[in-house]
């Protein structure tokens, strides 16, 4: 269902979302607004945990014939599920409750800048994402601080794939998409090796964004979650699995979990800071 939403935010804003997502919305937020975690990662815990047992779903942005901002509480994909945390946890911060500001805060968190502005707006590059929303002050990496190293490599996937994606069939969007991949070539990738996070994992906090760095040419990253130390005393990840078809934590610790992924190289690390807005 595409609805057109006019909110205070200077320009009108084309949404789509079924019939059930506003009640969703509400009764998360009935219970959500409750809360009092005396962190923020505490806060991101409590959100993430909020999602478990929902289904995922793969490319969940991939709707209709143009770019329009998707929410979507029924089905998540692991990138739609981390904006989501990040969303709620703006409104708690800010105390907001209403539709609105959420739409608001995920197109603030989705897109280059905050602002939709068609298909190569959005940050489909998670390297990408977190430098963008570093800038905006809502996430810090803290990869090359615990031991992360660089690496020099292409991120091109999109535009040497482009039969993957239909709104790349646009030559308008392609192009747009090569001069985005022009300006990552510029930027260095830092991970932490693979063989090194169970080392590290007392310098990873439960709410950091994990995103899992990849050996598989042109591309950054395959996937994302947010980290949580579970009684075992081990590091896992809380992410929308695809294996799992829904949201979960790992049974694994974080790094025996990676070593079943064949072509994972390590991860990155982004704590939220949500300063911004």
């Amino acid at each position: 269902m595409l609805l057109l939403l006019l909110g205070g935010f200077g320009h009108a804003q084309q949404i789509t979302c079924s019939p059930k997502d506003k009640p969703l919305f509400e009764s998360k937020m009935a219970v959500l607004e409750k809360t009092q975690a005396p962190s923020l990662g505490d806060t991101i815990m409590v959100v993430g945990k909020s999602f478990l047992g929902i289904p995922y779903v793969e490319k969940t942005l991939e709707v209709g014939d143009t770019e329009t901002l998707v929410v979507n509480f029924s089905g998540l994909d692991c990138t739609t599920f981390v904006e989501n945390v990040m969303a709620f946890s703006l409104m708690l911060r800010d105390r907001e409750t209403d539709f609105d500001a959420f739409v608001k805060n995920l197109e603030t968190i989705r897109y280059r800048n905050g602002e939709l502005n068609g298909y190569p707006s959005r940050l489909h590059y998670f390297t990408e994402w977190i430098r963008n929303n570093e800038k905006k002050g809502l996430v810090k990496d803290i990869t090359a601080e615990i031991g992360g190293v660089t690496l020099e490599k292409p991120i091109d996937f999109m535009g040497t794939h482009r039969d993957l994606y239909p709104f790349l069939a646009s030559d308008e969007n392609f192009q747009a998409m090569q001069q985005v991949e022009t300006e990552l070539a510029k930027e260095k990738l830092c991970y932490l090796p693979q063989d090194q996070i169970a080392s590290k994992e007392h310098l990873i906090h439960s709410g950091d964004i994990i995103a899992l760095a990849t050996s598989i040419k042109g591309l950054d990253v395959t996937h994302t979650g947010i980290a949580i130390h579970q009684p075992d005393g081990r590091l896992h990840l809380l992410h929308a699995s695809s294996k799992k078809g829904e949201v979960e934590i790992s049974e694994l610790p974080l790094a025996d979990y990676l070593k079943n992924i064949k072509s994972n190289i390590g991860i990155i690390v982004a704590r939220p800071t949500l300063l911004s807005l």
